[in-house]
Formats: structure tokens, sequence, C-alpha cells
């Protein structure tokens, strides 16, 4: 049977994949909730934005009357909650935006669906489902050895990932105080279409084709595991749909890969399938430009993704490989999309360099 869902932060780079899969993938309803700040973009959903399935709602999360309409007026029959403050450079420049979307908007979320939840049949009860889509970071930093489960301690370190495990902890508290359904996902990094460009595989794309440096943080030896977009939308579905309520499931590539590495390999493929490189560029890794460590930069993440294979039967269907190049051929096709993202607030600056934005010494 068909259902409605709420998608918050759905004209995001993860939200608007979500989007896309559901209505290309199923017959259930869909409700966009974003507030479209910089990061917003509603182009991510253009190909969907007639289908009649397709609502949108341009509303902040934590505008509890208007979130409270929402429900009110869509009857959902599960949230999945995408909307977040999400890159670590912007929280370290400035936290409270963070500390206000990613945590009170999460309670103000939670309470919503609480007080609409309290209030339906019991066979609607038993179908709800609130689904928290929420990052490894919150786990901290692994040696050379080790991954991510479920039940590795949190330990963040940087303004926004606790926020996120904030935001983890909250939800969790809801289910076993209130006994509202949850479940929480805990990805890995994420690439593909879409992505916005102040994150490092989109960065070093579009630096490259205009033939401006390719930053890379201190030696470029931080490891990341890397999950292609769409393999995680198709995860996270089946996680609202099949997943048992009060659990975390960690979503993962088992892609891992240094950031220099990361930036060799699209350089190559920039080589293969752009040739054509702008003046006075020899090869694109000419351009890596070694710049300072950000502060307090988490060495490794590595996910350990076997429950969700286990339980519910999910694996990735891309390789890394398979997946770079669709997403650097995604790049050289859909100049248009990036280039309505570059003229707006982003403009590809360095981040993260401030120590304290409030201004105090």
């Amino acid at each position: 049977m068909p259902k409605t869902l709420l998608i918050t932060g759905g004209a995001g780079f993860i939200g608007s994949a979500v989007i896309r899969y559901l209505i290309a993938n199923t017959d259930h309803r869909v409700v966009n909730v974003d507030c479209l700040t910089y990061a917003g973009n509603l182009d991510s959903v253009a190909s969907v934005a007639s289908d009649p399935r397709y609502t949108f709602e341009k509303v902040d999360i934590r505008d509890a009357a208007e979130v409270g309409r929402l429900f009110a007026q869509h009857r959902p029959d599960g949230i999945m909650h995408l909307a977040a403050e999400s890159h670590v450079d912007r929280s370290i420049d400035g936290p409270a935006e963070f500390i206000q979307t990613n945590i009170v908007g999460t309670y103000t979320l939670l309470e919503a669906a609480r007080h609409y939840w309290n209030r339906l049949s019991d066979g609607q009860k038993t179908g709800f489902r609130f689904h928290h889509i929420s990052t490894d970071e919150v786990y901290g930093s692994l040696d050379a050895t080790g991954l991510f489960t479920e039940t590795t301690c949190y330990q963040p370190n940087s303004p926004y990932s606790a926020s996120k495990a904030a935001s983890d902890h909250l939800v969790r508290a809801w289910h076993h105080t209130y006994g509202l359904p949850t479940v929480t996902t805990n990805c890995s990094n994420n690439y593909g279409p879409y992505h916005f460009p102040e994150k490092l595989i989109p960065l070093t794309i579009l630096n490259a084709l205009e033939g401006k440096p390719l930053p890379v943080y201190g030696k470029g030896g931080q490891i990341r595991d890397w999950l292609y977009v769409e393999d995680h939308a198709r995860a996270l579905v089946q996680v609202l749909l099949e997943g048992r309520p009060g659990e975390t499931y960690n979503i993962g590539g088992h892609n891992e890969r240094q950031n220099l590495e990361v930036v060799h390999i699209l350089c190559d493929l920039l080589e293969e399938m752009h040739p054509d490189k702008p003046a006075g560029v020899g090869h694109y890794r000419d351009l890596i430009t070694f710049v300072a460590d950000r502060p307090g930069h988490d060495r490794r993440y590595a996910i350990d993704a076997s429950k969700i294979e286990r339980e519910l039967g999910w694996s990735p269907a891309e390789t890394f490989e398979t997946g770079m190049r669709k997403t650097v051929r995604w790049y050289l096709d859909n100049a248009a999309w990036w280039r309505r993202v570059r003229d707006g607030s982003y403009r590809g600056e360095r981040l993260g360099l401030s120590i304290d934005a409030t201004g105090y010494p």
C-alpha cells in the first residue's frame, strides 16, 4: 500500500537522491520539506517535481508551528529526517547554526512526530517510522585497524559531529522514553551526482575543470570509506520500510581510500574523460596543492555494514571505480547545474580556518 513520507532536507545532496529513488522506484507519496539554505537546491529534484506524488514545502524544521502543520495536513506514515548542517569546516567557523538545526531542529521534529503518533490508531502506530539519518563521524576517529559498528562508543571531535551525536541520542531517548518507533542510520562519506561543491570530490572535479588549485589537507593521508549516494538512498528506503524500531544500522561502501588517492583518481579520470585542459595545465595532478590541515581532523573512518547486509539484505551496487567514473561523467554532462550553484553563495573558498567565530579572543 502506498505511504506518504515526509523527507526533511529533500533539496540537499542525499535527500534529493532519496526523493528521486522513491518517485522512480516506488508508489509512495513524497513531501519534500526544506528551508533552502545555501546547500538546498530544487534543481536536484527537478526531474520529479511534476510528478503528482511529489509535494514541496518550504519549512524550517525549527519552526514548531509549521512542523505541526505538516503532520496535520499531510498525515505521513513515516518521516526520513535528513535536514542538517553537514559541513565540518563550516561548523568550525560557525557552530551555532549546527546546534540550532541539528539539535533543536531534531527535537522539534521528534516532538511533533510524538504528538501526531499518539493520536494514530493502533494499526497506524505500528506502521509509523521516524527514520533519523546520521553520520559515522559521531564515532570519532579510528587507528589503522578496526571498523565502526553499531555499538561503537560515541567520541565526536568536531562541532558538526557533536551536534549529530546529540541528535542521535535524542532519537534514541524518544524511542525508549515515549515508545516512538524510530530507526537510525549512520553512514560513511557519500559521493555522486548533485553533490554540493564544498565537499572534496565535487570541489576537486570543478576546480580541475577551471584550472584552479586542488586543495588537499595536510599530506592527504586521512582515510574515508566512500559510499555512492544512490546506493545510500536505496539503503535508507529499505531501512525505513523494513528496519526494526529502536535499531541502528551502519551503512558503508567498503571503499577505504586516502584523500590524496581520491584526488589522484579524479585527476586521472579527468585526463581520460576531459583531456582538453585549461591553458597552462600540463596534467590535472599538477594542480594539487597541500594546505594546512583542518583543526581536529579525524584520521580514519571505516564502517562495518554487516548488520544491514545480514538483516535487510542490502549491499552496495557500485564499486569505488564504477561510482567515481559515473560521478565524473555526471559533472561533465551537467555543467548547467553546478554553474548555477557556483554563481550563488559558495565560490570555492577555504572554510574552517576561524578558531572562534563569535569574535572572542
